[in-house]
């Protein structure tokens, strides 16, 4: 089956010459180069670079209290034999921005008992208004549950977590810029999973290992606005695999609250059966590995 972008290349576009990259110019695809595989990476890696990971401890809050914050994410800029395609004819735009801001509210309920221990379940809340980046137009919503438990100074917990994405604009970009028109293409993305997480508590700080498994599922329409119609890119291959965070949530102030991690996507996809074969090196299909803090602001026990 051949990938729909060659399609498109042969058949929409046949006198229009690529747009590679100058920093990308004389690059050589690999060997073991495989178009399908370059699409479903870029089409997985938005989503990887956007889901709610925890930047906060198991037990995020006390009881009755929570936090407003800001997340800042590192997005990791793609190199030329990540973001190249249509057999390396082709670069991608992807490297719009290096961070992603995101505000963030947290807020821990009452507690309850279990036996002598006690249940500390929280929720919370992500916003990226639909704000414009490089004549792009994005929107995220996130949300997060949770619940934690205190063991002395351990703490154990349980999260479960979902972000839906949606960018508008010209994503694509022209076979020949300088003559080709441009359209809008709508990019849609959702990710979710769920984490076990286990920290230790010290006087100001909570030192903290989140594991779970993270789903993606993408959606890519190019030239949204095109008389003509346009066309769905499919990716075969959505992510599905780990994601791991280790970090730490520090009490900098009683209001003043940081936490920072290192966040990890290593690999895996879930396969459309009968579609299309793949490669061994599922890494290859989707993985992130990022950066994040948070920075909060702590709010008062509720009456």
């Amino acid at each position: 089956m051949a990938p729909l972008s060659a399609l498109l290349a042969v058949f929409l576009f046949p006198q229009a010459q690529a747009a590679l990259a100058p920093e990308c110019e004389g690059t050589q695809a690999p060997d073991d180069y495989n178009e399908q595989v370059q699409q479903d990476f870029l089409a997985n890696f938005p989503a990887l670079f956007s889901t709610l990971s925890p930047i906060h401890a198991p037990i995020p809050h006390e009881p009755g209290t929570g936090s407003i914050g800001l997340d800042l994410s590192y997005v990791p800029q793609l190199g030329c034999d990540q973001r190249t395609v249509l057999s390396y004819t082709k670069t991608e735009d992807t490297n719009k921005t290096p961070i992603l801001p995101r505000p963030r509210v947290i807020f821990s309920f009452r507690p309850i008992a279990l036996g002598n221990a006690e249940i500390i379940s929280y929720g919370g809340f992500a916003l990226l208004p639909p704000v414009p980046i490089d004549q792009t137009y994005n929107t995220m919503v996130s949300t997060e549950f949770g619940m934690g438990m205190r063991l002395s100074s351990m703490q154990l917990g349980l999260r479960a977590h979902m972000t839906l994405q949606r960018t508008v604009g010209n994503i694509a970009g022209a076979f020949n810029p300088e003559e080709d028109p441009e359209y809008a293409d709508v990019y849609f993305a959702s990710s979710s999973g769920v984490d076990v997480s286990v920290g230790y508590e010290m006087e100001r700080m909570t030192p903290y290992l989140s594991v779970g498994m993270t789903e993606v599922q993408s959606y890519f329409w190019i030239g949204d606005n095109d008389a003509e119609g346009g066309a769905v890119m499919n990716n075969l291959h959505p992510y599905f695999g780990p994601a791991i965070s280790l970090g730490t949530d520090v009490d900098l102030t009683e209001k003043i609250g940081l936490a920072g991690e290192l966040y990890a996507a290593t690999g895996g996809y879930s396969k459309l059966s009968g579609v299309t074969d793949n490669v061994d090196n599922a890494s290859r299909y989707g993985n992130i590995y990022t950066g994040r803090v948070r920075l909060s602001y702590e709010l008062g026990r509720a009456e």
